[in-house]
């Protein structure tokens, strides 16, 4: 095979790192996604017909490019077309309204938005809202007006792109949406030393410096499922650390618990990432049990607090595979827990299960106290606050939020929780979660009372509120999704919760459903609860 001078000089970005693989053994399968699959040879070619035909539509390096996509397998090439032609990727989420994502695009200063066809009349409203007059480009053809970069792309050349400068050492490569208030989204911007740091998580040199989200890969062997959003934090971790390491990466469109145990069996799934509800929804269902993915050896879980419990189901169905990590927008690593260490720590020290694990090599974690830069003592809770060069370079556009969450480098990250005498960081809340009752007004952490409510007979999933209460000023109320079958008694509920928590956590009000809302993340949808509990629509109040 004869392959350009070009394609194999020296890597100066992660994608060069990808396009090492890629240029080699041109038959490996490189990218899955139900019938379509692409080979390494096929992915490079389309990768470069993509970043010709992005700049064809006069796109610049540093050039903002929204991306509004669906799971797919052209979503991953065009976001490493964005990047291979120096370009700024944003993430356009789907869970914003019309006028928060019109802000969204406006904010980032995108000069183009690619969106999946099945997005264009939402993605057509919130370009038309700008006024830097965005190019609307569709992966496909789509009844808006947009052009078909896929159309484009089958004329171009398959020879890379030339003339891309080196990314800036404090240039924003990458900006993912954490979400905002009356049309204020906040988004934050990473650097290429985002993807230095993901690339030596996943190679050897890293393995002995501290614990990882994956273990060592074998791009012959190993087959990585990205389950979760491609445009989110975990979808793009997850992809981004199977294709650096050459392994080939599956795309799920969308998840369904019994499709997602499918494609594990079916395309022998080593390494996958899921949510906590995607997790929990997996183990519920009926063709899930022992020995059912023999291929499977990591199964990483984040984006929210995993309930222990069910923790150590999952160990006991699918085996030693469990992981643990932490991150956010703004600090996309910040913990992890190798599932070998959970395995052989977890019976010995039980509290472990609660843990999230160790700051990752290069990430340093200190809890500190409200307006204060000071370190709190072992084991007493404050916020997480972290520095690193996970860490984002600052909001975009938004020097006035940039310098509330960030000082000295550090980020504050909202979270609440303690560290161990041994640097295990367990989290006890979200800051904005935390319910303020009783006569005291002391807290109630929700993480604490949802993961004993998740050991409860019958209960499938859990989540806790804080309720306007004229006497207490916020009062308990949980939700519960109860399994099928499932008689669930509330007040028996609330007798278990203070016999084992104590007064403060009783829940003045249960609410059962049959299953509770999640964003299209996968989480929680907390948002959700708290509106159709403020309009009393669709509950049956206990």
């Amino acid at each position: 095979m004869i392959v350009n001078a070009q394609e194999i000089s020296e890597p100066r970005t992660y994608v060069d790192r990808i396009l090492e693989h890629w240029n080699t053994d041109e038959d490996a399968e490189a990218l899955v996604q139900g019938t379509q699959r692409l080979t390494r040879g096929e992915a490079r070619r389309e990768l470069f017909r993509l970043g010709h035909a992005l700049r064809g539509q006069g796109l610049a390096p540093g050039d903002g490019v929204g991306l509004f996509l669906a799971n797919r397998v052209d979503s991953v090439l065009v976001q490493l077309a964005v990047h291979l032609i120096g370009c700024r990727v944003v993430f356009l989420p789907p869970e914003p309204g019309p006028g928060e994502l019109a802000a969204l695009v406006e904010q980032s200063r995108a000069r183009a938005v690619v969106t999946d066809p099945l997005f264009a009349g939402r993605a057509a409203d919130a370009a038309g809202r700008s006024v830097h007059a965005p190019a609307l480009l569709s992966l496909g053809p789509c009844e808006q007006q947009c052009t078909d970069l896929l159309a484009l792309a089958a004329k171009c050349p398959h020879a890379r792109p030339d003339g891309v400068p080196a990314p800036g050492a404090d240039e924003a490569v990458t900006v993912f949406y954490t979400g905002g208030t009356l049309g204020r989204p906040k988004l934050a911007a990473h650097t290429h030393w985002l993807y230095d740091t993901l690339v030596d998580l996943v190679t050897d040199s890293a393995q002995d410096a501290g614990p990882t989200f994956f273990p060592t890969m074998d791009p012959s062997t190993d087959r990585v499922l990205a389950a979760t959003l491609l445009t989110h934090g975990s979808g793009h971790l997850t992809s981004i650390q199977a294709l650096v390491t050459g392994s080939t990466l599956v795309v799920l469109p969308e998840f369904e618990a019994g499709a997602a145990l499918t494609v594990l069996r079916e395309e022998r799934i080593t390494a996958t990432m899921f949510v906590p509800p995607m997790l929990y929804a997996v183990l519920d269902h009926p063709d899930c049990r022992p020995g059912v993915l023999p291929a499977l050896r990591r199964i990483v879980v984040g984006g929210a607090a995993t309930s222990p419990s069910r923790l150590q189901q999952a160990v006991e169905v699918f085996g030693p595979v469990l992981s643990q990590a932490y991150g956010q927008s703004e600090a996309l690593g910040i913990t992890a827990f190798a599932a070998e260490e959970l395995a052989s720590e977890g019976p010995r020290r039980p509290e472990l299960w609660r843990s999230c694990g160790r700051a990752i090599p290069g990430v340093q974690i200190e809890i500190r106290g409200e307006d204060s830069a000071e370190a709190l003592p072992v084991r007493q809770v404050g916020e997480v606050c972290v520095h690193g060069e996970t860490v984002m370079l600052g909001y975009y556009e938004d020097p006035e939020r940039t310098a509330a969450a960030l000082h000295d480098g550090w980020l504050r990250t909202g979270d609440m929780g303690y560290l161990d005498a041994e640097g295990y960081l367990y989290l006890v809340d979200r800051a904005k979660d935390i319910i303020v009752t009783g006569h005291t007004s002391d807290n109630v952490y929700s993480r604490v009372l949802e993961d004993f409510l998740l050991t409860l007979p019958g209960v499938r999933n859990a989540a806790a509120l804080g309720v306007p209460d004229e006497e207490y000023g916020e009062a308990v109320q949980i939700f519960l999704a109860a399994a099928e079958g499932a008689d669930i008694d509330p007040e028996a509920v609330g007798v278990a919760v203070t016999a084992e928590l104590g007064e403060l956590y009783r829940p003045r009000k249960t609410v059962l459903l049959d299953q509770l809302p999640t964003t299209k993340v996968g989480k929680v949808d907390k948002k959700a609860l708290r509106a159709a509990w403020t309009s009393s629509a669709g509950f049956i109040e206990q």
